[in-house]
């Protein structure tokens, strides 16, 4: 092995132990997923990009995943009921149930209701595992929550009174269930190499949406190839699925569903702080106080808690 092959190495297994840098970059490659998705939702009908994404994400991650997918075959044997309701809620459900919302609501609803997320993995957590949010937890998700209300209200909490909330809005929070479900049942998983289980769930979640591609083709307008529509996909099925699921997935093995929850609450910080770096919209003091709140309350609720001596 060379010596940049060695250096490389050792970045990568760096990488790989740095649980909050991961689930920032996840929280980063998501922040565009809901202004693509709802940019495509006038393009690309919501299976049939959910379906696309997820076959594109297997086919970049089968060169290196299928050795230790051969090797790992076992161990996935053993748990294929827990790998398949992975590969449903994670993959198939939870995009497919996105992007079937965002035809029916805005962007911002959206980040609103995702704001929710670390209240419904807590939900998960106790009934399923029996595991209580920490009051340190608690209160960092309560901070980095008014932080996210700040950054997307413009500062002017009465701006919620403007906001319709419809029947995308509720399919998506059914969307934010399904995937807290699987963020509490991820550490569960066998003891397999991440990419066995990406290239795995990547797969059988494309495959059961199979069906529902099929009669979508039959009952709706087929996708233009075009340059838009295929930047979308290009950017779907890298960013928020190949890269963003492996970090996710090692984030929460690292230190815990209730724990790298909050971190959702990073998507709208990156995503507003996308728009004035590439659109050129202009920071205000909402952005800094709310970015101060969500980082803060971020660093809270995901912290090692403290073990205090006894006797």
């Amino acid at each position: 092995m060379s010596a940049s092959d060695r250096a490389g190495a050792a970045s990568t297994r760096w990488l790989a132990n740095q649980p909050y840098l991961l689930l920032s970059l996840t929280a980063l490659f998501w922040a565009g997923n809901a202004i693509v998705g709802r940019f495509a939702a006038g393009h690309i009908a919501p299976v049939t990009l959910s379906f696309l994404r997820w076959t594109g994400a297997f086919l970049i991650v089968l060169p290196f995943a299928w050795r230790h997918l051969a090797r790992d075959w076992n161990a996935i044997r053993e748990r294929i009921g827990l790998m398949v309701l992975l590969s449903v809620t994670g993959i198939a459900a939870f995009n497919t149930l996105q992007y079937w919302a965002l035809e029916h609501t805005q962007a911002l609803n959206t980040l609103l209701l995702q704001s929710a997320a670390p209240l419904l993995v807590a939900i998960w957590s106790l009934a399923l595992l029996g595991v209580r949010l920490t009051p340190a937890q608690a209160c960092g998700i309560a901070l980095s929550l008014c932080g996210v209300l700040v950054i997307l209200l413009h500062g002017d909490l009465t701006t919620l009174k403007n906001i319709e909330f419809n029947q995308g809005d509720v399919i998506f929070t059914v969307a934010m269930a399904i995937f807290g479900l699987y963020s509490v049942l991820t550490p569960k998983r066998p003891d397999i190499h991440s990419l066995s289980f990406v290239g795995f769930t990547f797969g059988v979640g494309a495959a059961c949406l199979v069906p529902l591609f099929i009669w979508e083709l039959l009952s709706r307008p087929v996708m233009q190839l075009d340059a838009a529509n295929l930047l979308s996909l290009f950017y779907v099925a890298v960013f928020p699925s190949t890269l963003a699921y492996l970090c996710f997935n090692r984030g929460v093995q690292l230190i815990g569903a209730n724990r790298a929850a909050p971190f959702f609450h990073m998507v709208p910080v990156f995503g507003s702080a996308m728009a004035i770096f590439f659109l050129g919209e202009q920071p205000h003091w909402f952005h800094l106080f709310g970015y101060a709140l969500v980082l803060t309350g971020v660093y809270v609720a995901s912290r090692k808690p403290v073990l205090l001596p006894t006797g």
